[in-house]
Formats: structure tokens, C-alpha cells, sequence
């Protein structure tokens, strides 16, 4: 939700709430009998309504907005929810009486000074009902942040599906363009005639391949064996092209386990990575490497690349703008992807978080 709207929200509630208050002393001193002249009358007003109604409001208000709500209530903590929120209202009624005390004069928003039991009946009075006002003004704060914080959450959810899809649609473009295919069937071709059986086990691969993209990537997250399997398959694949055994280096090093992610996180760098490595003939021209840790999973991609016939690394594949927006749609405050881009190696360095 834009700030603006946010900030309209706040001032609309206050002048309402501001309002309110202003009827209800005017109200008050006009059914009153207390003999103070208009000019007192007025002043006295004013304090009323800041000291009274409003303060303990607005520490209630915003204690709720930005502690209770974020910290407790969202994290489905509701009893901790409550009761912060009761002690919230007290205090800040206390604070108000404490208030009324010292900036109005005793007598003349209400006869507090009267001693003795009902001096502290009065004084009890007066601090229940600010409770009651500033929980009132609390509840209306949780309401208010549930709903932008759920409007803000559906609109998130609406830009995730819409960058999913174009992603989606530009790994579709990027992967299954006709030079990979023409070329890996081809090679396939030749292939069918030297090792008919290492022929086929590279058209199940494609098949594979294939099938992944059409199919597995329509969930929202994939096994991590499956995109490591993948990874493999796209790489043993694309090293048909090339008669140098060591010309791509791919390590896993850890356990996957159960462990989910994203579909298609990783591949974009890889085949950028095969886009632009100029020299096949290079040993390790392609490094890539995945860390499963117990918390994080590291991945990195290199290539080395001429780059006086280089201009630009991503440009004809998925470029880094889009991966960079999926990847703060899918792991916000959870991921850091580091690109650095020498003379002639890149690397990609992306850690992605669990929770």
C-alpha cells in the first residue's frame, strides 16, 4: 500500500477520533457546573482533550501499530497479544492521570482532590476509563495494521505469480530455443551411429529436461534433489558440444535432503555461464559448485570468457534484473547474490537462507 494512502488512514482516524473528543468535552463542560469564565472554560477544554482522551490514545495507538501487531499478534501469539495490550492501555492511562494531575488544576475536569477513599475511588474511575479509551484506540490500531498488512501481503502475492510467470516464460524462451535443440539433437544424431546406447541416455536426458520445464515448474518449490538433477542433466548435455571431458566442473557438497526451493533458481546462471564461455577447449572454463548447508545453500557459477569479443554477460539470456526481482519476490531478506564481472572470468555467488 502506497505511503500516502497509509498516512491518509492515520490523519482521517485522529480527526475523527479528534472530533469525537471535542463533542464529548464540550458536552460535558456545557451540562457542568463548575464557575469558570469562557476563557478558562475553553483552556481547560483543550487540556482536557489532549491530556484526557487523546495522549493515552496515541501511546496505545502506536505501541499497538508497531509492537503488539509486527511481534506478537502476526506470529499468531495471541494471548501474549492481549495481555501487552492491556498492560500497554494501563500504563499509558496511568500516564494520563499522572498528566491531568499536574497540568490541570484540581477541580476543574474533575474533583480528584477530594481525599480520602473517594479521592481514590475518583482516581480509579478516571484511570479505568482511560483503559477503556486507549484499548479501544489499541483494538482500532491492530485492525488497521492487519488490514494493510494483508493488503500488502495480497498485492505481494499478485507481483510473485506475475514475475513467476514472466519468468517462467523467459527461462521457457532462453532454454528451449532452437539452437539448443537443434544442436543437442544433432549431436544426438551422430551419436546414434557411434554409441547408440550412450545416444539414447541423452535423449531420455532432453526428455527429462523437458518434461521438468513443462511440468515441474509450475509448483511454487521443488524438491532440492530435483533442480540438483536437473543442473546435471542440463550440463551433461551441453558437454556433447565440446570434445574436452574437463571442461565443465559441477560439485555438490552436502546432503539434500528434504530440503525445498524455488524451481529453476539456479539454472539461469548456468546457462549464461554456457552462452558465454567463449573457449571449450579451456579446462574447468565453467565452475559450479553447490553447498548444502545446515542453514543456508551456496551457490556458485563461474566462467571464464574473452572478453575483448564480450559485451555484455547476460545479454540474448535471462538478464539480472528479472532473476534479482524473482529472487526478492521469492526470498526477501533471506538470499545475497554478489555478481562479480572481471576482465575475463564472472562469477555469481548466491546464498539463499531456510525458514
Amino acid at each position: 500500500m502506497k505511503k500516502s494512502i497509509v498516512v491518509l488512514l492515520h490523519v482521517g482516524f485522529w480527526l475523527c477520533y479528534l472530533l469525537l473528543a471535542i463533542i464529548m468535552v464540550a458536552v460535558y463542560y456545557r451540562s457542568s457546573g463548575h464557575g469558570l469564565d469562557q476563557t478558562a472554560r475553553i483552556e481547560n477544554a483543550f487540556k482536557s482533550i489532549l491530556i484526557f482522551a487523546v495522549f493515552p490514545s496515541i501511546i496505545t495507538f502506536y505501541l499497538s501499530y508497531f509492537l503488539v501487531f509486527p511481534k506478537h499478534l502476526q506470529q499468531k501469539k495471541i494471548f501474549r497479544s492481549i495481555l501487552l495490550g492491556l498492560l500497554i492501555s494501563v500504563g499509558a492511562a496511568i500516564l494520563g492521570y499522572v498528566a491531568i494531575r499536574y497540568f490541570i488544576e484540581t477541580g476543574r475536569l474533575i474533583d480528584m482532590d477530594n481525599g480520602g477513599k473517594n479521592g481514590r475511588s475518583t482516581a480509579i474511575g478516571v484511570i479505568f476509563v482511560m483503559t477503556i479509551i486507549a484499548s479501544i484506540s489499541g483494538m482500532v490500531a491492530l485492525v488497521m495494521k492487519g488490514f494493510i498488512t494483508w493488503y500488502e501481503e495480497m498485492k505481494l502475492k499478485e507481483e510473485l505469480k506475475q514475475k513467476n510467470h514472466e519468468t517462467e516464460m523467459a527461462l521457457l524462451k532462453a532454454q528451449l530455443d532452437p539452437h539448443f535443440l537443434f544442436n543437442t539433437l544433432n549431436n544426438i544424431d551422430v551419436l546414434l551411429i557411434k554409441d547408440a546406447t550412450k545416444a539414447s541416455d541423452y535423449l531420455n536426458m532432453l526428455s527429462d529436461i523437458l518434461r521438468f520445464m513443462l511440468y515441474e515448474t509450475k509448483t511454487d518449490t521443488i524438491l532440492l534433489e530435483k533442480e540438483i538433477e536437473y543442473i546435471h542433466k542440463y550440463i551433461e548435455l551441453q558437454k556433447i558440444r565440446t570434445s574436452n571431458l574437463n571442461y565443465v566442473n559441477f560439485e555438490v557438497t552436502g546432503n539434500p535432503g528434504n530440503k525445498m526451493i524455488a524451481p529453476m533458481v539456479y539454472i539461469p546462471f548456468i546457462e549464461n555461464a554456457f552462452k558465454h564461455s567463449t573457449n571449450k577447449k579451456i579446462d574447468n572454463a565453467i565452475n559450479v559448485k553447490v553447498f548444502i548447508n545446515k542453514d543456508n545453500i551456496l551457490f556458485i557459477c563461474e566462467n571464464k570468457f574473452d572478453s575483448s569479443r564480450m559485451i555484455k554477460q547476460d545479454s540474448g539470456g535471462l538478464g539480472n534484473e528479472l532473476i534479482k526481482k524473482r529472487l526478492n519476490l521469492l526470498y526477501p531478506d533471506m538470499h545475497n547474490l554478489e555478481i562479480v564481472n572481471q576482465s575475463d572470468n564472472y562469477s555469481v555467488l548466491l546464498t539463499i537462507q531456510y525458514g
